[in-house]
């Protein structure tokens, strides 16, 4: 399919497809005759699993770091990629993103504290 019916398929725009394409996310597609972008369901599922990642707070960078693996996460049964692991570690990308949540909750956990102290005339 081409280029505006996958991103429609996958959720998205031509032009992230074409932003994930730069940015090694996606290998470049096929092309056509005229030099059309091909695409196929493995790369809308890639898509599809890259804008999930990206939902949950993850970042292009983040990714760029394992876009090799990204392809295993799309499969029906995708198996466990260690830079995806939550038990990796802090070398990990889902590591240093759930320090970086764990670290952004205490701040605002502290912000509200002193925010209810000052209301209740506390502070």
């Amino acid at each position: 399919m081409r280029i505006g019916e996958a991103a429609a398929a996958a959720g998205t725009t031509p032009r992230a497809l074409r932003f994930y394409e730069q940015r090694g996310l996606l290998p470049p597609p096929v092309r056509t005759a005229s030099g059309q972008r091909e695409y196929g369901s493995a790369e809308i599922a890639q898509v599809r699993v890259i804008r999930d990642l990206l939902a949950l707070g993850l970042t292009v960078e983040d990714l760029r770091g394992s876009a090799d693996r990204l392809p295993l996460l799309a499969q029906e049964s995708p198996p466990r990629c260690a830079a995806f692991e939550r038990d990796a570690g802090s070398s990990s990308v889902v590591g240093r993103r759930l320090a970086a949540l764990d670290a952004e909750i205490d701040r605002l956990i502290g912000l509200r504290e002193s925010l209810a102290r000052r209301a209740r005339g506390d502070g």
